[in-house]
């Protein structure tokens, strides 16, 4: 959204998609769509690197507390997540809906 007062507007992301490699689409309450590459987070030895699998990158993928997560447990608890700060998504640059392609 143009013109966004970011002083007044915290992002919340509402819908989050995975794709075959390794990045999410993430749809925020402004109505913009951000993709965000997680390849480079994942890592041996980091809270990541689960991840690493395709089918765990894919199956797990949820949103909790207004951002993109990882829900490890299955059981939707926020502590047992891996997530990303919805402002470090919103801070990459709109992309197109790959639900409208």
């Amino acid at each position: 959204m143009k013109g966004l007062d970011t002083r007044y507007f915290f992002p919340v992301v509402l819908q989050a998609v995975p794709s075959d490699d390794f990045k999410i689409y993430a749809y925020f309450n402004d109505g913009s769509v951000r993709c965000f590459d997680v390849k480079p987070l994942i890592k041996p030895g980091t809270v990541f690197e689960p991840l690493g699998d395709i089918d765990v990158f894919k199956s797990k993928l949820t949103v909790l507390n207004g951002t993109a997560a990882w829900d490890m447990g299955g059981g939707r608890d926020e502590y047992n997540c891996v997530d990303i700060d919805p402002e470090t998504i919103f801070s990459y640059s709109e992309s197109d809906d790959p639900l409208c392609a």
